[in-house]
């Protein structure tokens, strides 16, 4: 199969927020090039990385290129909208953020390729205290106590690479009860019901609008021997009000966190905990409000990079 491979040129500033607004657009992979999150991780004592070359430490700054790829028959419109979006991006961000260039490249490419060359740049991913976030594809001997996540495919959201999804695991770690009842909602890959389920969770509800997010996670599932303590659910909310969970996720953005503080929290038990990311600054106290509104007051706040995570409790 024939794609597109469209490059945007960035900031590491701006990688994030262009890499958001390509994932409307494309369900086979997004990327960022950034040699900044290179060395960060490396400089990060709960991440070990087999080898780093020295010379990648001259190179910090400088262009972000962040990629996607689209099917050859629909490129030209989607490239398009996606343009669209980024000027709109640019007005939005003025004297906020800086983004460079956001110069576009594209050139075909055929699918088997760049799946081979995209696999190349995975390592196994240390979050926290126990979690391994390893793709399927590589050979990992686990140390004691550790858990890993097998993930077979970057075609739904939820690597750990990203900040928003290892601060959801690290929250996750720190505040997950035994034999818990776990809800994610917008679970993308799966990988944070995978994780409770593997942490110790009694079962897990995970739920997401996206159908290959759905497909993902319900074959993410089989790979770690959680399908049976998993169910998942094409929607944007459980349907079943009768169900609580002593934890909740929800790594979504700022503003459909925003939308269903009405509706969550309906799922959340009495002294449970329900863990928010995917949350820039300006609307760090717009989301903070509209839960302390309905009942939940904040435990705890993480930031990595530009992006906050919350840990908030249901009040008994």
């Amino acid at each position: 199969m024939k794609f597109i491979e469209l490059t945007i040129h960035t900031t590491t500033e701006g990688s994030e927020l262009v890499a958001d607004i390509l994932w409307n657009y494309t369900n086979y992979g997004v990327a960022i090039s950034d040699v900044n999150d290179v060395i960060a991780l490396q400089n990060d004592k709960r991440t070990f990385w087999d080898y780093m070359d020295d010379d990648l430490c001259e190179q910090a700054g400088g262009d972000v290129l962040v990629k996607c790829f689209l099917p050859l028959d629909v490129a030209d419109e989607k490239i398009r909208e996606i343009v669209s979006d980024l000027d709109a991006l640019r007005e939005r961000s003025a004297g906020i953020f800086r983004l460079g260039s956001l110069e576009t490249a594209r050139r075909e490419v055929d699918g088997d390729d760049w799946i081979d060359i995209w696999k190349k740049h995975f390592r196994p991913i240390h979050i926290g205290e126990r979690v391994v976030v390893c793709p399927e594809w590589i050979r990992y001997e686990k140390k004691p106590d550790e858990i890993v996540i097998r993930l077979d495919s970057n075609m739904a959201f939820g690597t750990g690479e990203h900040e928003t999804t290892s601060m959801c695991l690290e929250l996750l770690q720190k505040y997950l009860k035994e034999d818990e009842t776990v809800i994610d909602v917008g679970c993308g890959s799966g990988i944070l019901g995978i994780a409770a389920v593997k942490l110790g969770a009694k079962f897990a509800y995970l739920i997401d609008i996206d159908y290959v997010a759905v497909r993902s996670a319900e074959h993410n599932s089989v790979l770690n021997g959680t399908a049976e303590k998993t169910k998942v659910a094409l929607s944007d909310l459980l349907e079943n009000a009768d169900i609580r969970g002593g934890l909740m996720t929800a790594n979504i953005t700022a503003d459909i966190l925003c939308r269903l503080s009405e509706s969550i929290p309906k799922n959340l038990q009495e002294g449970g905990t329900l863990i928010l990311s995917g949350i820039i600054e300006s609307k760090l106290e717009q989301v903070k409000r509209a839960y302390a509104e309905k009942g939940l007051s904040l435990v705890e706040q993480i930031r990595k990079g530009e992006w906050f995570a919350l840990a908030m409790r249901r009040e008994k």
